[in-house]
């Protein structure tokens, strides 16, 4: 047995014993519902905030939006492990959107197609359309969303996904297309799709996986290779994407370790060990090489920065507790509306000797959090001792 099988039995063993122990629920989500005027029905979508969300050092943060296609399926385990991934540090914190289906046919397939029997294909434009007009929209007013938005989908949702990467306008930034089911493109659509791509779809990220479908294994990755690498020679400079395959996995098993594997990807480097950091320099420069990957700006994460630097502040070499200063500084440049950024620059000025700068960070702490406590305390403290 595959060690990742193991474990994934082993998990769900594990919620099924604290089920049968403990008759309290533990809530991961809601569930909400939105009538769509584009797609003339109701559409139900699962939502899960991050674990910091409510909490009253976070009410100033903005989360990017992963949006989830066949949201039953794939919903719960992918907020489990995004959720996971965002508390250690692995990824950004975000808001997890899993949209439930009425016809995946329908709404994943972007072209019509002709078959002997009647479908609803080719669908996808308009879904698309009720997810960047009307959904992303009321969640973007409801929630504290950062405009960074990621489209994962399995089989025809890795279509979709496709699609939308590959049109010249779209609000998302980022896709992860898992075992995308390409069978609707022959080598002349395929042929002409590419053709049709524009240089802004080279300014997103995407990530493919490819099953192993034994038999017809060949013809399913040279689909996936063929588009690949037509868009990475279309593609000037370095092709931001990543084409993994999986010997070990088929079509059913493989949404999981792939998506793990997928916001890995797009998010490489994100968790940099705070060890690792020597300087400012570096980590500016680190996170500065993220962004301009992804296109988008993403700043150093002030639990990261604060942890750095209070381990060079706990240094007895004087250079280094200096050094620590210019950590602090920076994570209230990033974060200019977090009081525990202040409340942090405080304390180092303080350990530091210099007491006016740290009364004046403790103070500004206090003007973003009157109800924190310990920079009014070291407010009190400090001035006493002028």
């Amino acid at each position: 047995m595959h060690k990742y099988h193991l474990l994934l039995i082993l998990f769900i063993f594990g919620i099924g014993q604290a089920k049968s122990q403990d008759k309290s629920t533990i809530e991961i989500g809601a569930k909400h519902q939105l009538y769509s005027i584009i797609l003339d029905e109701e559409r139900e979508f699962w939502i899960s905030l991050p674990e910091s969300y409510g909490s009253e050092e976070s009410t100033y943060k903005k989360y990017p939006l992963l949006i989830v296609l066949d949201g039953s399926s794939f919903f719960h385990p992918i907020t489990g492990m995004v959720n996971y991934m965002g508390r250690i540090g692995k990824i950004p914190e975000m808001i997890v959107v899993g949209i439930q289906n009425v016809s995946r046919t329908r709404d994943f397939t972007p072209d019509k197609i002709v078959t002997a029997r009647e479908n609803d294909f080719g669908g996808g434009d308009n879904f698309l359309a009720f997810l960047e007009k009307e959904l992303i929209p009321k969640l973007d007013q409801e929630y504290r969303t950062e405009p960074y938005r990621i489209l994962s989908g399995h089989s025809l949702g890795g279509l979709l996904a496709t699609h939308t990467y590959m049109k010249e306008n779209t609000i998302f930034n980022s896709f992860i297309a898992i075992d995308p089911s390409f069978g609707s493109w022959d080598a002349e659509t395929m042929d002409k799709k590419l053709k049709a791509v524009s240089p802004q779809s080279f300014n997103r990220y995407i990530y493919f996986a490819t099953a192993n479908w034994g038999k017809r294994n060949i013809r399913n990755r040279d689909r996936h290779v063929r588009l690949f690498e037509s868009l990475n020679s279309q593609c000037e400079g370095e092709f931001p994407a990543k084409l993994e395959y999986f010997e070990n996995e088929d079509h059913s098993s493989v949404p999981m370790i792939a998506f793990h594997n997928g916001i890995t990807s797009i998010f490489e480097g994100y968790g940099i060990p705070y060890r690792d950091v020597e300087n400012k320099e570096q980590l500016t420069k680190h996170f500065k090489d993220i962004s301009n990957r992804l296109s988008w700006t993403f700043a150093p994460p002030e639990n990261l920065v604060n942890r750095i630097g209070y381990s060079k502040l706990q240094s007895r070499d004087e250079a280094e507790k200096s050094q620590a200063l210019e950590f602090f500084i920076l994570n209230t440049e990033n974060y200019p509306a977090s009081y525990n950024a202040f409340d942090s620059l405080g304390e180092a000025y303080e350990l530091v000797g210099d007491t006016s700068k740290a009364i004046a960070k403790y103070e500004k702490s206090l003007s973003l959090n009157p109800n924190n406590g310990h920079a009014k305390m070291k407010v009190e403290e400090l001035k006493k001792k002028e």
